[in-house]
C-alpha cells in the first residue's frame, strides 16, 4: 500500500514538473511569466477579475499587476461589465489571441493535461481529487 501512495505521489509530481517546465518554456518564447500566460488563456473570452484570479489560485489584488503587464503590452484590454459596472472584465486583443494560439501549439500537454481522458474519466478524478483535499 505504502509503494502505491508512493507512486500517486511521484505521478503527482512528475505531471506538474511536465506541466511547469512546457509552461515555463512557452512563457519564455514570448518573455512572459508562466503565470502571466495563465492569465492570458484565461482571458481568451472577457471575464471577470476574480475568475481569472480563481485560475491562478490567487488574490485578485495580486492578479491586478499580471494584467497591467498584459495591458501593457497590447495582450489584453480591460472594461466594466455590462451588468454590474463595479466589475472590470479583462479580455485577449487580436495579438492577445494570436499568442494564446502559439502558446497553445508550443504547449500541447500544458494546455490540455486531461485530454487522454473521457468525460467521464476526468470527472471521477476530480471527484476523487475533491475527497483527498476535503480529508
Amino acid at each position: 500500500m505504502i509503494r502505491t501512495v508512493l507512486e500517486i505521489v511521484g505521478l503527482f509530481a512528475a505531471i506538474n514538473r511536465r506541466y511547469t517546465q512546457e509552461c515555463g518554456a512557452a512563457a519564455a518564447t514570448y518573455d512572459l511569466t508562466p503565470l502571466q500566460v495563465k492569465a492570458l488563456l484565461a482571458a481568451e473570452e472577457p471575464v471577470p477579475t476574480r475568475r481569472i484570479a480563481d485560475r491562478l489560485h490567487a488574490e485578485p489584488s495580486n492578479v491586478t499587476a499580471i494584467i497591467d503587464r498584459l495591458e501593457s503590452r497590447g495582450l489584453v484590454e480591460r472594461s466594466l461589465d455590462p451588468g454590474d459596472r463595479r466589475v472590470k472584465r479583462v479580455a485577449a486583443t487580436p495579438a492577445g489571441r494570436t499568442v494564446t494560439a502559439d502558446l497553445r501549439a508550443l504547449m500541447p500537454f500544458a494546455a490540455e493535461p486531461l485530454a487522454p481522458l473521457t468525460a467521464q474519466q476526468r470527472e471521477t478524478l476530480r471527484e476523487l481529487l475533491q475527497l483527498i483535499l476535503e480529508a
